[in-house]
């Protein structure tokens, strides 16, 4: 046979291919949302625009809206 090796499982029983995808990705899946969390929450403390703070534009104040044509 020319396929991959089989892993054995913990029981002692060989995964498919399919089996080790699926515990791999939902492994990197797992990192990927807990990098995300982390990358939100650090944006939230170190971001001056998330706050309201010097990055918003002018015009979201409302200016603007007084203009007679």
């Amino acid at each position: 046979m020319h396929g991959e090796p089989a892993v054995p499982a913990p029981g002692g029983a060989p995964k498919s291919l399919l089996q080790q995808m699926e515990e791999l990705m939902a492994a990197l899946n797992a990192d990927l949302s807990r990098l995300d969390a982390d990358l939100q929450h650090s944006a939230d403390r170190t971001s001056p625009a998330a706050a309201g703070g010097p990055g918003r534009h002018a015009y979201e104040g409302g200016r603007g809206s007084d203009r007679s044509f």
